[in-house]
């Protein structure tokens, strides 16, 4: 379409500039951070064994271990669904969010914005916020059965916006939430999941645009189900 466009530029861009920075978000945006939210959850859950164990009793519980589990299954998966929220509080995939752009001339918190100001959301920062959040450096994802049962990940509630919020909110977040969910239930109902030497999984971030594991994450699988579902 963008290569159709009569104007030769847009928004001041030429139209191979916007097809090279829409190809790019796709990528980055569609797989990559899916990939490193699913990296995160299981290195916290190797870290954590009892939640782990509890995942999976809760799979065992409400699908059974004669089948996989499937989409519709997953609004039964209730501390699932909470381990999935506590990881998109303290991993966020993309930790500034995306950047935006001051339209006008306005004022915030007291600070002046001039119009074209480059404007970052720290949705790491929002989500580590000690006056929010309980022990806001500990992954414990009953916070989202008590405490904070009623916040959601949609951008609704901006102590948890790991999507954005607003207009310019993820347009892929209900495809990211779905495959993150499926992944995971059928990773934890299949195996039982352990590091080599049972040793604890370095938890150090890379510098990027997006947020990876700095080191790579090593994970041994035990088949957990009837040999004759795989």
């Amino acid at each position: 379409m963008l290569t159709k466009l009569k104007d030769a530029s847009l928004f001041g861009y030429s139209r191979e500039t916007i097809i090279k920075a829409t190809v790019m978000m796709l990528i980055v945006a569609g797989s990559d951070t899916t990939s490193i939210t699913s990296t995160w959850l299981l290195s916290a859950l190797l870290n954590n064994r009892h939640v782990m164990k509890h995942a999976q009793e809760e799979l065992d519980l409400k699908v059974g271990r004669d089948r996989w589990v499937e989409q519709s299954d997953i609004q039964n998966l209730v501390y699932l669904k909470a381990i999935v929220k506590e990881t998109l509080r303290l991993y966020p995939a993309v930790p500034l969010l995306v950047p935006h752009e001051a339209m006008e001339d306005c004022h915030v918190g007291g600070y002046h914005i001039p119009k074209g100001t480059r404007l970052l959301v720290n949705a790491w920062k929002l989500h580590r916020d000690p006056a929010v959040w309980s022990n806001p450096e500990e992954f414990q994802p009953e916070r989202f059965l008590t405490s904070h049962a009623t916040v959601d990940v949609l951008g609704q509630n901006f102590e948890l916006i790991p999507f954005g919020s607003g207009r310019r909110s993820c347009p892929g977040i209900n495809m990211a939430l779905q495959m993150l969910h499926l992944t995971i239930a059928q990773l934890l109902q299949g195996f039982d999941m352990a590091t080599p030497s049972n040793s604890p999984v370095d938890m150090a971030e890379a510098i990027s645009i997006t947020m990876p594991k700095l080191t790579p994450l090593e994970v041994m699988l035990t088949p957990r189900l009837p040999a004759e579902l795989y």
